[in-house]
């Protein structure tokens, strides 16, 4: 998918030209950025591109444990998977959004900000998910429409309450910016030593439960959860709006399709979030992928 172009090279190449001449540029930029005036706009629907796997030591998709260590292939990527009719916005740590800034294709986008990246993907400490990324004045600052934070409950860590009371500190301090609050909740526990999401339904109503409640107010907290069986029953434990996420890559497009519409069925869920499955699917045509994506979220999630 790398876009080996002499005019591609150059940008890339000038993205660090930037940093060093002038990284005031990066602000000058964040402020001159068009906003939308609703992040979700007049349907209520968003289909978001996630862009904050690299911040957190996850850097394999579809059996590549290198697929994304490099950022010319993977920013091109990302631009191609914005460019296409439907997409919203994107999710990302502060470099990803900042290479997108000084590329110019975030004008009219959501820009979700990811927060707690700190709990490194196989790490002994991944349950303590420190906010190594933005926080809320930052997110506020840089001009973004909201921002991500990852909760994982172990509830035999003692590391899982400080990243409770740091999500519910993220929660209050975006919506007193007026900003969206994006939770992703799960039930984890340690299987041979490694942290597994729990993903039944019961797990899940366990934590959303538990996200939902975050803060001192939840006026503008969505909620971003995976694909489980019985998602009617699931959602239903909650008011909130959710997003779903796309998870591993699957050859199986169709499978992942067909999850995807069952899971977008219930009212509250209003779209996608999704990266590596988008991004890196296995015939390469991201641009298929986004499209087929797109179409899912516009025929199943009824406008609002």
């Amino acid at each position: 998918m790398t876009l080996a172009t002499t005019e591609w090279a150059e940008r890339i190449a000038e993205l660090t030209a930037v940093r060093v001449r002038s990284p005031g540029a990066v602000a000058e930029r964040a402020a001159a950025r068009v906003r939308r005036t609703r992040p979700a706009g007049e349907t209520g629907r968003l289909m978001i591109v996630a862009a904050d796997h690299p911040g957190r030591g996850v850097l394999g998709a579809g059996g590549d444990p290198r697929a994304m260590t490099d950022r010319s292939d993977y920013l091109a990527r990302v631009c191609a998977a914005l460019a296409r009719p439907g997409v919203d916005g994107v999710l990302g740590t502060p470099d990803v959004v900042e290479d997108l800034l000084l590329l110019g294709v975030l004008d009219g986008m959501v820009v979700l900000g990811s927060m707690n990246r700190g709990g490194l993907a196989g790490s002994a400490f991944e349950t303590d998910d420190r906010f190594t990324g933005y926080d809320a004045a930052s997110v506020a600052t840089s001009r973004l429409d909201g921002g991500k934070m990852l909760l994982r409950i172990d509830e035999s860590d003692p590391a899982t309450a400080p990243t409770l009371e740091a999500c519910a500190r993220a929660v209050t301090q975006l919506a007193g910016h007026g900003l969206m609050a994006v939770v992703e909740p799960f039930s984890a526990r340690r299987e041979e030593g490694r942290l597994r999401n729990v993903l039944t339904p019961d797990a899940m109503i366990r934590a959303i439960s538990v996200a939902s409640a975050l803060g001192a107010t939840s006026a503008r907290t969505w909620l971003k959860v995976p694909v489980v069986p019985e998602m009617d029953r699931v959602m239903a434990a909650t008011t909130l709006p959710a997003l779903i996420l796309g998870g591993e890559v699957s050859r199986d497009r169709r499978a992942v399709l067909d999850g995807w519409r069952r899971a977008l069925r219930p009212p509250n869920v209003r779209g996608l979030i999704v990266g590596r499955s988008l991004l890196y699917p296995p015939d390469g045509d991201v641009r298929g992928a986004v499209d087929a994506a797109v179409e899912v979220v516009e025929r199943t999630v009824r406008p609002l």
